[in-house]
């Protein structure tokens, strides 16, 4: 999975990106809240780990401007805030979960592991666009500035996986799948 980790502490930090890159996930880092929010609202991210207290735009309000610009990724709130109150405030913000400071790694990543599993909100979407290419998945038809563009099936399928892996590496064998 591609995870976007929102983590201001570097040892923290630095222990997340570790565990999670050993256990086969690629994760990209960001230190602060107007970072995130931009990375979050323009990368392809299956989940994200967000700090709530980050410099900038504090994660609380970071995970309000994602899911108010309509995305939809799942989010784990991972912070030293604990109180009851603090964690209803996060999860009614948008956080799919919240574990508190100090955790243990294996939570972590079982908790990243099963919101990996629910059906992305991206994928339930019937209409892909990325720059100016949009693909009606419903329709089965794709518009370039408006103009239409006529595809064979095949590359109907091929430019499908492209546009859903925006932003990522799309190697042969997943295209052969």
């Amino acid at each position: 999975m591609r995870l976007l980790l929102v983590e201001d502490d570097h040892r923290t930090a630095d222990y997340i990106v570790r565990g999670l890159t050993e256990a086969g996930h690629v994760c990209d880092l960001l230190r602060n809240g107007h970072d995130a929010l931009f990375a979050a609202t323009r990368g392809n991210y299956d989940v994200i780990v967000a700090d709530r207290m980050i410099p900038g735009l504090d994660g609380l309000s970071m995970i309000k401007a994602v899911r108010a610009a309509g995305v939809r990724t799942p989010t784990i709130f991972l912070t030293s805030v604990g109180g009851i109150d603090d964690r209803v405030e996060g999860l009614e913000a948008g956080g799919d979960d919240y574990l508190v400071k100090p955790f243990a790694f294996s939570e972590l990543l079982a908790r990243i592991n099963a919101l990996g599993r629910r059906p992305a909100a991206q994928e339930q979407k019937t209409v892909l666009r990325v720059a100016d290419l949009e693909m009606d998945l419903i329709m089965r038809r794709v518009t370039r500035r408006g103009q239409p563009i006529d595809l064979q099936p095949r590359e109907f399928s091929l430019l499908e996986v492209l546009m859903r892996g925006e932003g990522r590496v799309i190697t042969r064998t997943m295209l052969l799948e």
